[in-house]
């Protein structure tokens, strides 16, 4: 569940009317609460609870400091993909043995100051991944605990950009590979195993490809066991959430397939959710502009576009809107006389920048504001300052209570890297 709810007609985060928060911190802005952040991360704690678990939170879906700050409070360890993810992790005061650093493309100075911070372990990618991170610990007289991430070859089912399990994808190394790629390892004294990992994609609503992943990797790590004493079992994350409808699943299903596997291998499991801890957690608010008619086509056009939310133009991605003040409950049906339908569209200048597509909504004047909801994951985190656009304001909600954690930038804060060249 999360705590965005309309009370007397008007969407509230918790116990704050969202209309507040915009009068005072304008739009474009995004909205967290963390009484679902951390209801969300407490369902994964209690639903594996059976097992020893480690929860590294995925930076990717939504890095701000605060949002890290509140999950380190709860326990969470997290998963970096870059150095700037590593170093956010350890500015909030992150236990580095709880970081894990995933990536295909980890560069010589990424490694490096990993290996200084003293992460828990490399996610490695590739046989020249190891080789270059061993080269790196011997140089520095040291020894880089790593994971091999496996690709099992499981269709999760998801969309193809968000799809990182199959033969296809650029991630991991497939298992008869990483056979070899194990044998060789006595060969490398740089480099100490500690465990398997794999993540075969995000929003992956069905239990049964990851079940199928998850018997491929324990059967390998079953095989490693006769030779390294491994210590971790890393199923990644991908948990999907409620975007349109009901169409996820609890994680407790996914838990009720797993922990029995992971009980027999007699490992310490890592999961490394993002998306299932920020999706549902926030929503991004966006003004009304204006109204216009194209022949028989309606655009509701915003102060919001694809520069702060992308993921519908480039994932399709469907994502739930509405009028933050609104006589028709969310999702009702809405009398032809109060009805329009029409494409939500931003002011970027691109026929790709939209929001929601022929979406059937309450008319809505100037002036109004709309909530995109299910925006926590891989809203902020993947905005830009396309157009020169100055990326949105971000809020985190606590009970009756709502703090910035994120200024609105300025356009002279984009071009202030470029200002002394121009002399």
């Amino acid at each position: 569940m999360d705590y965005f709810n309309y009370k007397n007609n008007e969407l509230y985060c918790e116990d704050v009317p969202v209309s507040a928060i915009a009068a005072e911190a304008g739009t474009p802005l995004f909205i967290y609460s963390k009484h679902t952040i951390t209801e969300h991360f407490n369902q994964i704690k209690s639903a594996f609870g059976e097992i020893p678990l480690l929860i590294c939170y995925s930076i990717k879906a939504n890095g701000n400091l605060s949002i890290l700050k509140v999950l380190k409070e709860l326990g969470s360890g997290f998963d970096a993909v870059s150095i700037g993810e590593i170093k956010r992790a350890l500015a909030i005061g992150a236990d580095p043995r709880k970081i894990v650093f995933a990536g295909v493309g980890k560069s010589n100075e990424e490694i490096a100051f990993a290996l200084d911070a003293g992460i828990l372990m490399f996610n490695v990618e590739s046989e020249a991944e190891v080789e270059n991170i061993n080269r790196i610990a011997l140089q520095k007289g040291t020894v880089a605990r790593i994971a091999l991430r496996i690709n099992p070859d499981v269709d999760p089912r998801t969309h193809k950009y968000i799809t990182t399990g199959t033969r296809e994808n650029k991630f991991g190394i497939d298992i008869q590979r990483a056979e070899d790629l194990i044998a060789r390892l006595p060969e490398m004294p740089g480099l100490e195993l500690k465990g398997l990992h794999c993540h075969i994609g995000s929003q992956i609503t069905t239990v049964e490809p990851y079940e199928s992943a998850a018997h491929k990797l324990i059967e390998l790590y079953a095989k490693c066991q006769q030779s390294y004493p491994l210590e971790f079992l890393n199923l990644g994350g991908g948990f999907g959430i409620f975007y349109k409808e009901y169409e996820a699943r609890p994680v407790s299903d996914f838990a009720a397939k797993i922990v029995p596997l992971i009980k027999a291998s007699h490992c310490k499991l890592i999961l490394e959710p993002g998306r299932y801890i920020v999706g549902n957690a926030g929503v991004f608010i966006t003004q009304t502009q204006y109204t216009k008619r194209s022949g028989a086509h309606t655009f509701v056009i915003c102060d919001g576009g694809m520069n702060d939310l992308i993921r519908p133009s480039l994932y399709q991605a469907y994502h739930r809107i509405w009028p933050v003040k609104s006589e028709i409950a969310l999702g009702h049906a809405i009398a032809p006389e109060k009805r329009i339908k029409a494409d939500v569209v931003g002011p970027i200048c691109e026929s790709g920048d939209f929001l929601g597509k022929e979406r059937e909504l309450p008319a809505v004047e100037r002036g109004d504001l709309l909530a995109v909801f299910s925006a926590g994951a891989y809203g902020f985190s993947m905005s830009s300052n396309y157009n020169c656009r100055p990326r949105s304001v971000e809020i985190l909600v606590d009970g009756d209570k709502w703090k910035l954690i994120r200024k609105r930038e300025t356009c002279e804060s984009i071009f202030a890297n470029e200002i002394d060249l121009l002399k």
